[in-house]
């Protein structure tokens, strides 16, 4: 089976076209190396998807023939992803929030436009 098709048919992207534009830009990896959409995957392969900052680690145990329902995607891959990529994720959300909270610090341009519109209204 298709790689793009794979990934498609085991929930991890919502469309093929989506897919299929993760493999064109080098974010599926096969055995550690990149492929293209086109490339067969079998059983006992191992995928590497780079999906929301976190690089999933992936063990192929059976090809499904269709997409298949949420609950028995695990007959078909096996998530061997380390949790430390869950846990940095964790710490990347907890740090964006550090830097700029809403209403503290330099205003943004839309805060800015309100402070002009209710200066202008004062005169």
């Amino acid at each position: 089976m298709r790689i793009d098709k794979y990934l498609w048919c085991t929930r991890y992207f919502k469309t093929r076209s989506i897919a299929t534009e993760a493999c064109k830009k080098g974010h599926i990896k096969l055995n550690g190396s990149n492929v293209k959409p086109s490339k067969d995957v079998f059983s006992g392969e191992k995928l590497t998807i780079r999906k929301n900052q976190i690089n999933y680690e992936i063990l192929v145990l059976g090809i499904p023939k269709s997409r298949v329902g949420a609950k028995l995607v695990d007959l078909y891959r096996k998530d061997i992803t380390p949790q430390e990529a869950f846990d940095n994720q964790e710490l990347l959300k907890y740090s964006k929030d550090y830097y700029r909270k809403k209403g503290i610090g330099r205003p943004t341009k839309k805060d800015r436009r309100d402070i002009d519109e209710y200066k202008d209204e004062d005169v």
